[in-house]
């Protein structure tokens, strides 16, 4: 006698709770003793590794002082074309400055003071650069300038006491300093009085205090050689 075929067992619903926890989470791998291992913490990186000297970079220039005969009266003239072609030639990085030195005097014009900025050294010009083949050919074509101060057609360079006068002197022409008085006599020499309670009376020099601006003339007076301390534009020389 012939059974019914049972139908197959249908298939047990998937539960959630009775999967695998590792199939939903990420388990943390536990040691022996029940600790939980922590991952291992970051290595530092390494820092970037420092750029090799480039073999063919080309050294920093060295700058030097030199002194340029140029055409008297045109020094600052002269001096902004320099400039000028040298900006436009990109040869900045072999200049520094470029200075005509002056300093500042007081003058009698007209029986008045007056302060006066001159030239210290009228037909020259001092120039900080290094002297190459393009230095040496873009100064040399400048309209105005004539050579290069040197011996034996070889530009010579200004020492450390000659750039510290002439850097000195501009600084006191370019600062708020008292001006220097340019005093015209010398002892010696015969003088007239122009002004003042001995004026028109003649003598002799026998002293000039530049730092005060006075002429200490010897006189003669009732007969007698006495000495008078004049302001130095109170004197002419004879």
């Amino acid at each position: 006698m012939s059974h019914p075929t049972e139908p197959p067992p249908e298939p047990a619903a998937e539960n959630p709770t009775a999967m695998g926890v590792s199939n939903l989470f990420e388990v943390e791998e536990q040691t022996p003793d029940g600790g939980v291992t922590s991952p291992p913490p970051p290595q530092p990186k390494a820092p970037p590794a420092a750029p090799e000297p480039d073999p063919d970079a080309e050294p920093p220039p060295q700058l030097v002082w030199y002194v340029l005969k140029v055409q008297s009266s045109r020094e600052d003239t002269i001096r902004d074309a320099l400039e000028r072609r040298v900006k436009i030639q990109g040869l900045g990085r072999f200049f520094g400055r470029i200075v005509v030195p002056t300093e500042k005097t007081t003058e009698i014009r007209n029986n008045k003071k007056k302060i006066v900025e001159r030239k210290s050294y009228p037909g020259y010009i001092m120039v900080e650069m290094e002297l190459n083949e393009k230095t040496w050919f873009t100064v040399r074509e400048t309209p105005g300038v004539g050579d290069f101060v040197g011996a034996h057609g070889q530009p010579t360079k200004m020492t450390e006491t000659e750039v510290n006068q002439m850097l000195g002197q501009q600084t006191a022409a370019e600062a708020e300093t008292p001006p220097k008085v340019r005093i015209d006599v010398e002892r010696g020499d015969r003088v007239k009085i122009k002004d003042g309670p001995f004026e028109n009376f003649e003598g002799t020099v026998e002293e000039v205090i530049e730092q005060r601006g006075l002429v200490k003339v010897m006189l003669i007076i009732f007969n007698r050689p006495t000495p008078v301390d004049l302001e130095y534009w109170q004197v002419e020389r004879i």
